[in-house]
């Protein structure tokens, strides 16, 4: 496990806009209790809490990944009306206390999804 620092930086904010993801037409996901988090010199991520997610959409892929950082990640695809997207969000079930904010969220693949759409609107 590593530690975030001055050369990895991460932090994790409240996003307060609403985030929505799209798929096939269909909100996969829709809240206004996002997290940001920008991590060294990726783009930053929104973590959607479990709560806001269409589970009926999400099925378990076999991937997993481990990040030094954050810890081990499994990954799911979306099923919405016959389209798939394979390994589109991933989640970290037990991530580091560094991150500890994200367990129990969800994250999307900006190029796997049609849209993650980001605004002030309700």
């Amino acid at each position: 496990m590593k530690q975030p620092g001055p050369d990895h930086p991460i932090t994790l904010t409240p996003e307060p806009r609403r985030i929505r993801v799209l798929v096939a037409g269909v909100a996969v996901a829709d809240t206004r209790n996002a997290l940001r988090l920008e991590e060294a010199r990726y783009p930053a991520v929104f973590y959607i809490p479990r709560a806001d997610i269409s589970a009926e959409h999400f099925v378990p892929s076999a991937k997993t990944s481990h990040c030094p950082y954050k810890g081990d990640a499994r990954y799911f695809d979306l099923l919405v009306d016959g389209t798939r997207r394979a390994d589109a969000v991933w989640s970290y079930e037990a991530p580091f206390p560094a991150v500890a904010a994200i367990q129990g969220h969800v994250a999307f693949y900006p190029d796997r999804v049609d849209a993650i759409e980001v605004s002030d609107a309700s």
